[in-house]
């Protein structure tokens, strides 16, 4: 399985006033990341339609340890899995830390709707786009 890995900055504002980052800024990282692969990486594969209609349609996060502040960029690792007609699900692995060996205090994941943002309403997944997905699987 190929994981796409995105390095997330964290910011002073991410943490809590217990001083680690705080459960919902998690999620705000887990988005950059997914920005990273479905509007940059994808674009750059020739794969530009992800940015004009895809919602978070479900979201389910466990967090195992806490992740003090500090100035360098988080690992997140990202594959893809249950590719349906319209939908497909994307996991995270946030690491505590820059590197592949940094633990995991974070895992994620989304499943997410193809939508065509004029008609108000899902669309389904070109062929293209599932097998763009299919290098993520």
């Amino acid at each position: 399985m190929t994981a796409y890995v995105a390095q997330v900055p964290l910011r002073w504002t991410d943490q809590d006033s217990y001083r680690h980052l705080n459960h919902a800024r998690a999620v705000t990282l887990l988005e950059e990341a997914r920005i990273a692969l479905f509007f940059d990486r994808a674009a750059a594969d020739g794969v530009g339609t992800f940015s004009s209609g895809l919602l978070v349609v479900g979201l389910g996060v466990e967090y195992t340890r806490q992740v003090a502040y500090r100035s360098h960029a988080l690992r997140v690792a990202m594959t893809v899995e249950e590719v349906r007609a319209a939908t497909f699900v994307i996991r995270y692995a946030l690491h505590d830390g820059p590197g592949e060996d940094a633990p995991v205090a974070i895992t994620a994941h989304t499943r997410m709707a193809t939508f065509d943002l004029a008609a108000q309403r899902p669309r389904r997944l070109s062929t293209e786009e599932k097998t763009w997905l299919g290098e993520w699987a």
